[in-house]
């Protein structure tokens, strides 16, 4: 009886082990249809990440069919320095949402030999106002023909995030200059500081959320 019981045993912890081994990662659908607080794995794409600090580090993910914003990630400065644009990982923590953003949280990721992927910035100028325009939250996009409203410092002064407003066809839509991605010393920083009210610029950058649309810029040059 003694040596069934083990056998059982034995044999139970085989495949819960072959079960953990086999598990496939989510594709973005499933991600997205994943209820909040569940447990989430994925393979992705860096496309950028924030400052590391303090054994953590939020990085900016695409994959072929959707993105993914992580939040503070589990990450030793070292391998922070290696998370370059297209670098695969594989990902698993909890999905949240933070004032509209979609995020995994409290996440944990390994390096992942193979492909690489870019995204191109998508352009989303058309979806401008409408619900369509949740459907790209994370990704790489682009924004063309824009009109510079109003430009504000964090705290009133250079060094910290930089607030844009930008209109299009009557409305006015919220941009960020995340200093922990493009900060002080990026020409990012000195080129959306050096905008006047009026001007006609293209940008592009990650769509986050922030009660909103909110994306941070990535790239700005003016055109008009």
């Amino acid at each position: 009886m003694k040596k069934i019981i083990a056998m059982l045993l034995v044999l139970t912890m085989v495949l819960a082990f072959a079960g953990c081994a086999g598990s496939k990662a989510m594709t973005h659908e499933q991600y997205v249809a994943a209820e909040m607080q569940a447990q989430v794995t994925v393979e992705t794409y860096v496309q950028a990440h924030q400052s590391w600090w303090d054994n953590k580090v939020t990085v900016y993910c695409q994959s072929p069919d959707g993105a993914y914003f992580l939040y503070e990630l589990a990450c030793s400065e070292e391998d922070a320095a290696k998370l370059t644009p297209g670098t695969k990982i594989r990902v698993t923590g909890n999905k949240g949402e933070w004032a509209g953003e979609v995020e995994i949280m409290d996440g944990t990721f390994e390096f992942v030999k193979g492909d690489s992927f870019v995204a191109e910035a998508l352009d989303v100028t058309a979806l401008l106002g409408s619900e369509e325009m949740i459907a790209h939250q994370n990704e790489f996009v682009a924004f063309k023909g824009m009109t510079v409203e109003a430009i504000e410092y964090k705290n009133g002064e250079p060094g910290d995030d930089i607030y844009v407003t930008l209109g299009k066809d009557g409305g006015s839509y919220s941009f960020c200059v995340e200093r922990y991605l493009t900060g002080p010393e990026t020409d990012v920083y000195t080129t959306v500081g050096a905008l006047n009210v009026g001007d006609t610029v293209d940008v592009e950058g990650f769509l986050y959320w922030y009660e909103g649309m909110n994306p941070h810029i990535t790239a700005i040059s003016v055109v008009g």
